[in-house]
């Protein structure tokens, strides 16, 4: 078996080499830069709390429907005039058109959905179908 010695500065520059042309947002989350905000989604016993975080959007713009088992919410990017007064020298962030789809599971009361926006969350609340329990009853042989 051969051993190659590496010299640790030759180690070193590869690392460095590499490490310092990664672009500045590699790696990052880029989740709302595509339009798809993040979701929680936490179960208790009367039912699912599902939270979408959608900062800077207004409640009149978002769309929540529900066909067959598919809870859809989507929100709909409305174009701003131009205005031929100012140039915008930056732009940074923009408010970008999304669509989220669920399956809903059968032990959704989906008629009872209930949604409300709040500090820049949309908050469903989904909940459960109240269990019928049929009580054991024992059948008696003629």
């Amino acid at each position: 078996m051969t051993f190659v010695k590496q010299h640790p500065v030759q180690v070193k520059n590869i690392f460095e080499e590499l490490f310092n042309n990664i672009p500045a947002n590699w790696g990052r989350d880029i989740s709302n830069q595509v339009g798809n905000p993040k979701v929680n989604i936490d179960e208790t016993s009367d039912g699912f709390h599902l939270e979408l975080i959608a900062a800077g959007r207004n409640k009149e713009d978002f769309k929540i429907n529900i066909d067959k088992d598919l809870l859809t919410i989507s929100f709909e990017k409305k174009e701003t005039p131009e205005n031929k007064d100012h140039q915008t020298i930056r732009k940074e962030f923009t408010l970008n058109s999304f669509k989220r789809s669920f399956s809903l599971d059968e032990k959704i009361q989906a008629d009872a959905i209930e949604a409300k926006y709040e500090n820049g969350i949309l908050k469903l609340f989904l909940p459960k179908k109240e269990q019928v329990t049929i009580a054991p009853k024992e059948i008696i042989i003629s």
